[in-house]
């Protein structure tokens, strides 16, 4: 570099520091600021905002990493985050998956998957698979969901992610719950995957293998839109819902589902026009008066969503 800045471009110095690979260092930071011309100045702005994002990403990681740090060099090498994927939506499957990092990786971006965008995703799952020790990944069918409960089933997606790792784990990073039928240790975290590098790592997989089985339920359903909602009850599932009725992964056993597609009582749906119908206060409570009137007429599941309904709008009041 020339020892004056000023034998340099505008569009030389963004070449070489905001475009290329050079270093930025805190020297050449101060010389840019010091800078007379307005674009040197914002192209100083532009390298310091880049320079904290970074410092901000790399503590961000090192925490991320605290956890599979500690039992790295406790000499537990084989350390793997468990997550799940799909316990909301209301068709397809529940997908979990395993994730098993070498001692000292590091992966930029690396986050809660919820946190990133479907293209960021893709990108951290190819590099979480090529940079991993190992990776599981299992899959509960909406039989066993519809069969067991959902939470049931991601437990079971879990339980086979890990079985299906190359090796053995010798500890186990759960979020928010234990897989049950494994011998290794686990430690279980509320949140996990925005916490712990390996949980994050295993959100990434989980959620990027559903999408992919999500796309080919699209291909052999295309009426209900899982391409765009990945079975998630948006208003454009619902209404295809309503009208084509359930297919085969449709989760039958949640009531929403069932609600959707007309299997309630007509005395269910009558209430709930009422309410949707009801407008102000007074109005609310007459429609609660004809709830408790129309209790012993329905049935648990459906006095439980018009409670839940009329909840709501007293709290929309």
């Amino acid at each position: 570099m020339p020892s004056r800045l000023a034998d340099l471009s505008v569009a030389e110095i963004r070449g070489r520091f905001l475009a290329g690979d050079e270093t930025v260092s805190t020297q050449l930071l101060k010389r840019l600021k010091r800078d007379p011309r307005r674009g040197v100045r914002a192209l100083y702005e532009q390298l310091l905002r880049r320079q904290e994002a970074e410092r901000a990403e790399r503590r961000r990681l090192e925490e991320l990493l605290m956890l599979e740090r500690v039992l790295w060099e406790h000499g537990v090498e084989r350390v793997a985050g468990v997550d799940e994927a799909g316990v909301g939506p209301l068709a397809g499957p529940v997908v979990a998956a395993a994730v098993c990092f070498p001692p000292g990786t590091e992966i930029d971006g690396v986050d809660d998957s919820k946190r990133l965008d479907a293209a960021r995703r893709e990108e951290l799952a190819v590099e979480i698979r090529r940079r991993a020790a190992g990776v599981g990944v299992g899959v509960a069918a909406v039989a066993e969901i519809d069969r067991v409960n959902v939470y049931q089933a991601s437990l079971l997606a879990m339980r086979r992610a890990v079985e299906a790792l190359p090796e053995p784990p010798q500890h186990l990073l759960v979020d928010a719950r234990r897989v049950p039928g494994v011998t290794a240790p686990q430690s279980s975290f509320e949140g996990g995957d925005g916490r712990v590098f390996s949980i994050a790592a295993a959100s990434i997989v989980a959620k990027t293998h559903r999408d992919g089985l999500m796309l080919e339920l699209d291909r052999r359903h295309p009426q209900y839109g899982f391409a765009e909602h990945k079975g998630y009850g948006t208003e454009r599932h619902c209404a295809a819902l309503a009208e084509h009725g359930p297919c085969e992964v449709h989760r039958l056993s949640y009531g929403a589902v069932r609600e959707l597609c007309g299997d309630f009582s007509e005395r269910f749906y009558e209430l709930r026009g009422w309410l949707l119908e009801a407008d102000g206060d007074d109005a609310l409570r007459r429609f609660e008066e004809r709830l408790d009137d129309a209790e012993g007429l329905l049935a648990e599941e459906e006095r439980k969503k018009l409670r839940l309904l009329l909840r709501r709008r007293w709290d929309g009041v």
